[in-house]
């Protein structure tokens, strides 16, 4: 969803290092607390995390439109934070558009690709699976450049031109229609153009990975149909359980998953429920949805935020940012999901995972196994 690019709010850790994650003492009945925090976890979800290779496949270091963000240095929290996350690798992808796009996008990915380059004890860029591995086994956070529209590739040549810089997904849309197709809000979609066939195409050729989260319902069914290779919903959530424009119904979740696709579930509440509470039960409702109709191996995490949610944006920033949607996104009061709103969400999903019976390996797949086979199958 996000625009823009924010610091992290709560102060739920102090322990720092790449073990900040069992650096901690074991209280009673098994259940460690990590850092400051008051929240507990078992030592079964800390070790599932521990073990699994983590993939959040829409999240942004930091939710803060100002455009020197990603020149500031990182604070000893912010890099604690990440640290103790559990997160192996995210998707760093944010939305542009307009006459301006390929410059847009041109600035994000010098200016993100330096940030994890100044803070290379925390983040590393990815470009291969391998390099995800490589991050999980230093204790890193790998960096996976992404953008959320492909406004960008005038031409089917940019694409390569894009994967040589380190661009490795890209949506065919945002919201609004464009030279590709359309985007979810828009009031009619007449599906994937003849440019957006060679746009497809030269992605697949590329090996860069097709999103169409942000998608209207007929583009998004071209794509699946018109991909030789497997694409992704990487954050986005099921229309079965909330009559939302930015949700996917069960017709393309079931067409996405016959090719090898996977979706990831974003943890934004209007997407989620139309009513209040919403909480990290009803996100792993919508896993759930997925895993009942398609099976486990095609559902995975696109939390659609930082380490810490939107709730605690500037007062400015947060309404520039609703301003910039339709009355169709149904904001709310909050944004973020009660329980998937700080730095340790991940121990939280699996917690209710193990709470529903899910088995450790299956837990794995949703954490970041299903995504990391995809973008074996796709990335080259």
């Amino acid at each position: 969803m996000a625009n823009g690019i924010k610091a992290g709010r709560r102060g739920f850790m102090k322990a720092a290092g790449a073990g900040a994650l069992l650096s901690v003492p074991m209280i009673n009945l098994g259940y460690y607390r990590l850092g400051a925090s008051d929240r507990t976890y078992s030592a079964r979800s800390v070790a599932i995390v521990e073990r699994a290779m983590v993939l959040d496949m829409l999240a942004i270091p930091k939710i803060d439109f100002r455009p020197e963000v990603p020149a500031r240095p990182m604070t000893d929290r912010e890099k604690a934070e990440f640290r103790a996350s559990g997160i192996t690798g995210i998707q760093n992808a944010v939305g542009i558009g307009g006459p301006r796009a390929k410059e847009q996008a041109l600035e994000f990915l010098a200016a993100w690709q330096g940030y994890a380059g100044r803070n290379s004890d925390v983040f590393s860029l990815v470009g291969l699976v391998s390099d995800l591995e490589r991050a999980k086994a230093e204790g890193k956070v790998g960096m996976i450049m992404g953008l959320q529209n492909a406004d960008q590739f005038e031409r089917a040549t940019d694409v390569k031109f894009f994967y040589d810089l380190g661009l490795r997904c890209a949506q065919l849309t945002y919201n609004s229609l464009n030279r590709i197709g359309s985007g979810a809000t828009e009031r009619v979609d007449a599906g994937v153009s003849d440019f957006g066939v060679s746009i497809i195409g030269a992605m697949n050729d590329v090996g860069m990975l097709i999103d169409v989260s942000h998608s209207g319902d007929r583009t998004t069914l071209d794509a699946v149909e018109l991909s030789p290779r497997p694409i992704a919903f990487t954050h986005s959530n099921c229309r079965a359980l909330n009559e939302h424009p930015r949700n996917k119904t069960d017709e393309m979740i079931v067409k996405l998953a016959a090719k090898g696709g996977v979706m990831g579930i974003t943890g934004v509440r209007n997407f989620i429920s139309n009513r209040d509470p919403t909480t990290i039960v009803d996100y792993v409702d919508h896993i759930e949805h997925v895993v009942k109709l398609v099976g486990i191996e095609h559902v995975g995490i696109g939390s659609d935020s930082d380490l810490n949610g939107y709730d605690d944006m500037p007062a400015d920033q947060n309404a520039m940012l609703r301003n910039a949607y339709k009355d169709s996104y149904a904001f709310r009061d909050k944004i973020d999901v009660d329980g998937f709103d700080h730095p340790r969400k991940v121990f939280d999903l699996v917690e209710e995972m193990i709470r529903r019976g899910y088995s450790d390996d299956s837990i794995e797949l949703v954490l970041g196994g299903n995504f990391a086979r995809l973008l074996r199958a796709t990335w080259k």
